[in-house]
């Protein structure tokens, strides 16, 4: 291993143990004026260009973020591109934390659900196969092949909106725990309210069961449109 990629991997570690601490301290409260884990740009299929999304970031004061494009961290890396030239030139002024960030497509108990990982060194070979723009197939589908993956790059898998499937969240959370997940997307607005909260009997449950099998909870707009502050 290169020098450069071994800074990158122990900055990887620190930077996965940072968000487990932020994920533990989590609330209601938290998105999405504070933290934001889920958006999306035009690099997989959201509206903002990273810059926009950056600059919205900003403005709405966020502390720590994570751009989740769907198999693919190119929004990620034009918004870190992004964010250094802006630190550049606002010496000493407040910067969001930005995270790496992923959505990958993964099977659960027979059924398509999405994975969220973070905090994961992305030049690792076991999660690069997952950032080609396409959903795998075969063995690499299955979620616990997906969790191993975000795990050996030094990452936390995340389960995504878990209300939000053909199957039951009672069903999938269990079995995701039994896979390995790290956390849930608890803090979530299934019916994209206006102004953005999370659903509270959705919230509920979710919460209820991420305590029952020792996850973290996580929050996120899952941004596809113009406004970090909502979905669509």
């Amino acid at each position: 291993m290169t020098v450069d990629r071994l800074r990158t991997a122990q900055a990887g570690t620190l930077d996965a143990s940072t968000l487990r601490r932020v994920f533990e301290n989590l609330s209601v409260e938290s998105c999405p004026h504070t933290y934001n884990f889920h958006m999306h740009t035009v690099c997989s299929d959201g509206k903002l260009q990273p810059a926009e999304l950056m600059t919205q970031a900003i403005a709405i004061g966020l502390k720590g973020m994570a751009i989740t494009d769907h198999h693919t961290i190119e929004g990620y890396r034009a918004a870190q591109r992004w964010l250094e030239d802006w630190q550049w030139n606002h010496p000493g002024q407040p910067v969001p934390h930005l995270w790496t960030g992923t959505e990958i497509n993964a099977s659960l108990l027979n059924t398509e659900v999405h994975i969220l990982a973070y905090a994961f060194d992305p030049h690792h070979g076991a999660i690069q196969r997952y950032l080609g723009r396409r959903t795998l197939s075969g063995n690499d589908y299955q979620a616990d092949r997906v969790i191993a993956a975000i795990h050996q790059a030094g990452g936390l898998a995340v389960l995504a909106h878990p209300a939000r499937y053909r199957k039951s969240h009672h069903d999938l959370i269990p079995a995701a725990a039994k896979a390995g997940i790290d956390g849930v997307e608890a803090f979530y607005a299934y019916s994209n309210p206006t102004p953005w909260k999370p659903s509270p009997q959705q919230t509920h449950e979710v919460r209820s069961l991420s305590a029952n099998y020792h996850l973290l909870n996580t929050c996120g707009t899952d941004t596809h449109g113009r406004s970090l502050l909502q979905r669509l």
